[in-house]
């Protein structure tokens, strides 16, 4: 039926949805009480929560308390879970390219963003098991001992997600960060928020804890200085061309010297996958071990 304005013709005026964020595996309202209705391709796509200060507050309270059981997860189960977001995104995917579509995609453009995104989660999901035979190291020392070098998990990291690519480039940094034992919290493409909302309902049927992968929306302007100043938060994964707020996320993130990676690629090229994302967000642990001496007779001294 054709409309105009958002009205039908007989004059009925259309329900718009009132979306709601992703927080520790469950779906409150934002604490704020407001909304904003974004218009990407002249057509409202409903109302999305403007979150506050309290949400990103309580979002890394959730992403902190299920962090560590998540980093204790056999990489082999880690694997399974990215697989099992892949098998849930595959079969909600004319629902992604539809809404890929209302927010101006093309119909194209729209159905490789969904298929590229599928087979990004399934990629990290074979890393899981194997970046730690690539980065990890047994290091020469000049003393009697074994020096191990391998990665372990930043924490918490927050996302800023990409504008122009709502869905992929969202995959493209969720599944490593993940993928490494991290936790993480998301806030949503401004302009284009339902990709990661729809998303969001695909992780909280798919296996992977409350609180690993917590989504928010927003404006980037109001919500920059509370992310990168929180104390709570490790590292900061900056998909964003703002180049003034970039340098004032940096400026926050000193306070307790986050790491902040700053990513403008074009996530639709094969060469932007990578096991080195899941080394972005991993911190090396290196341990030494003491070798008993053997002596020439055989008897250790």
């Amino acid at each position: 039926m054709a409309k105009t304005n958002g009205a039908a013709k007989n004059g009925r005026i259309e329900v718009h949805k009132t979306y709601k964020v992703f927080i520790g595996g469950k779906f409150p309202r934002t604490e704020s009480g407001r909304y904003y209705s974004p218009q990407p391709a002249g057509q409202s796509l409903g109302n999305i929560c403007l979150c506050s200060r309290k949400d990103v507050r309580n979002s890394v309270v959730a992403a902190r308390a299920a962090q560590s059981s998540w980093a204790a997860r056999t990489a082999y189960n880690r694997g399974q879970i990215l697989y099992r977001i892949a098998e849930m995104m595959e079969g909600r995917s004319e629902q992604f390219v539809a809404e890929l579509q209302t927010q101006g995609m093309t119909a194209a453009a729209a159905k490789k963003e969904v298929v590229q995104s599928i087979d990004r989660m399934i990629y990290y999901a074979g890393w899981c098991d194997k970046y730690q035979q690539i980065f990890s190291a047994v290091n020469p020392v000049a003393s009697s001992h074994f020096n191990f070098s391998v990665l372990e998990p930043t924490g918490v990291v927050f996302v800023v997600a990409n504008e122009e690519s709502p869905l992929l480039g969202l995959a493209s940094l969720i599944a490593p960060i993940i993928a490494g034992g991290n936790s993480c919290v998301v806030l949503a493409s401004e302009s284009k928020p339902l990709s990661a909302i729809t998303l969001s309902e695909v992780l909280a049927t798919s296996d992977v804890p409350g609180g690993v992968v917590n989504i928010l929306t927003g404006l980037k302007s109001e919500l920059h200085e509370h992310f990168s100043s929180h104390m709570d938060v490790n590292a900061i994964a900056f998909d964003c061309n703002d180049q003034k707020m970039l340098v004032a996320v940096r400026e926050f993130a000193v306070e307790n010297v986050k790491r902040v990676k700053h990513y403008s690629q074009d996530w639709t090229d094969d060469e932007s996958q990578n096991p080195y994302l899941i080394q972005d967000f991993c911190e090396i642990k290196t341990t030494w071990h003491p070798i008993e001496q053997i002596s020439a007779s055989g008897s250790g001294y």
